[in-house]
């Protein structure tokens, strides 16, 4: 063959794995998949080394590197060196994708030591029987192929086998295919294209060497080298492209996620709205009923009373004086109850006197309607919390304390108001039976009361975290930043700010 055509061939070869390099190098950091970031590493190392050895190669032919003949001895030592690092890479990349687990990975950086081992003992016992002689280096190249380079381009081969079915496992069989046309193209490369080698006295390649190649096939054997560095090139840049198809599939899984979660949401505040109308009905219903049997029926009992009183002042005082005594505490009993009414509608204690006294009030009505003692405690030094925040707060303890009333059977709750420099804490716990917290957050059995704590703690910035386990009680903490507060978008909705 032409030297032209030659030179041509150790170029296309050396620019195909050299550039696979490289690209390599340049992606393989982006990857989720561990195990080929990893083994991705020493395919890096073996495309740039053994692109630049077949370059050495060209250059050789070429004859434009004039001190390789000024020391013959310290150039082909460089040349069989380089051989032999970069097929002890290829062989590390077979050996850390065979590798299931990282345990086995580290363990599999033995394979290349022992080929190299192997290879360091037969390359001094061939150097101490060719020693002075040009058949040395030959030899050497032949040594370093049959020892290195077949087994480690078959571990590479084994190696992308395996890769390949992970692919498919993983829904992605184009990378699977790309998988396997690169380990097809290592084998060729690895069983047909080192064992060729040149003729030499170091069995087989004393008959089965390039020149037998050539007188079957009628081409050298370095042109089927470089077609199969090629196609390693290619696919391998393929499959390079799975780091951008596992992002996109990231992003999109993510997106999916958020989309998903945004209607979950959506759903869950239209049905919490339904249900916040059906409260304020229900109240309404509570409300007319409680003025209508209580307040309703005390003032006509009332206007009944100073009817009669008017009918007989003229006629016995006394009696009237007696009915009188009785309407007073009828009308007593009634603004009591009216303002038991109005107290639980909002209580004047929020107004009048703060978050703090409102608590504590609250907690003793709670104690005295239901067997719980209920304390509050507050911590850290007070500052004004606005009136959107206030009720907020007021409303959480409202449900919290309502929850542990219907459903913990606890016999002891505390109210823990503690102000922080940049926001306010409220935490109620309980020594009840608690409950399984995973249970609330299956969309079947959402507890909307909890839910609706959430919406009022989101709408202020601020986060509602809940603890609790079977048996040990329950832990339900809201906080709320101090600069909290509430906007509305143009389409009227709440928005936390």
């Amino acid at each position: 063959m032409p030297i032209s055509g030659l030179v041509l061939i150790f170029f296309f070869y050396g620019l195909a794995f050299f550039s696979m390099g490289m690209a390599v190098t340049l992606e393989m950091g982006h990857g989720s998949d561990a195990r080929l970031r990893h083994a991705l590493r020493p395919l890096a190392v073996f495309g740039v080394i053994h692109g630049g050895h077949e370059w050495m190669e060209m250059f050789q032919i070429l004859g434009v590197l004039p001190w390789r003949w000024m020391d013959p001895l310290a150039w082909e030592s460089l040349r069989i060196a380089i051989l032999a690092l970069s097929f002890l890479a290829l062989g590390a990349f077979g050996a850390s994708l065979i590798s299931p687990n990282d345990r086995r990975r580290r363990w599999s950086l033995l394979v290349p030591i022992g080929l190299a081992v192997i290879w360091a003992i037969g390359a001094l016992v061939l150097r101490g029987r060719f020693r002075g002689s040009e058949e040395l280096w030959v030899v050497a190249d032949v040594w370093t192929r049959y020892v290195l380079a077949v087994p480690s381009a078959l571990l590479a081969c084994a190696g992308l086998v395996i890769q390949q079915r992970a692919f498919r496992q993983a829904g992605m069989p184009q990378h699977g295919r790309d998988s396997l046309w690169t380990a097809a193209a290592f084998g060729v490369y690895g069983v047909v294209g080192q064992v060729f080698t040149r003729a030499s006295s170091l069995p087989p390649s004393t008959f089965l060497n390039q020149g037998l190649f050539l007188s079957v096939f009628g081409f050298p054997v370095q042109l089927l080298r470089a077609m199969a560095a090629i196609i390693v090139a290619i696919f391998v840049t393929r499959l390079l492209r799975l780091t951008q198809v596992q992002t996109q599939r990231q992003i999109a899984a993510l997106q999916a996620s958020r989309l998903q979660e945004a209607e979950r949401r959506e759903a869950w505040r239209g049905e919490l709205f339904k249900r916040v109308v059906a409260a304020q009905e229900a109240e309404r219903q509570r409300i007319a009923r409680e003025l209508h049997d209580e307040t309703g029926q005390a003032l006509t009992a009332i206007g009944l009373g100073l009817r009669g009183a008017a009918t007989t002042l003229a006629q016995d005082v006394e009696k009237t004086a007696v009915n009188l005594h009785q309407l007073e505490g009828l009308v007593a009993r009634s603004l009591d109850e009216l303002q038991r009414v109005i107290a639980d509608l909002r209580p004047s204690h929020l107004d009048d006197l703060g978050l703090p006294a409102a608590l504590r009030w609250y907690a003793s009505e709670v104690q005295a309607r239901a067997h719980l003692s209920v304390s509050v405690e507050v911590l850290g030094e007070p500052w004004p919390i606005g009136s959107t925040e206030s009720t907020a707060l007021f409303r959480v303890v409202q449900e919290a304390l309502s929850n542990v009333v219907r459903h913990a059977e606890a016999t002891v709750a505390m109210v823990f108001l503690e102000y922080e420099p940049d926001r306010v804490r409220l935490r109620v716990d309980d020594n009840g039976k608690g409950f399984d917290p995973s249970v609330i957050a299956n969309p079947d059995r959402v507890s909307w009361g909890l839910l609706g704590i959430e919406e009022r703690a989101c709408l202020l910035g601020g986060k509602m975290v809940l603890r609790s386990q079977a048996g040990r009680g329950t832990s339900l903490e809201v906080s709320i930043p101090r600069s909290g507060e509430v906007r509305v978008d143009d389409d009227h909705t709440p928005v936390a700010g």
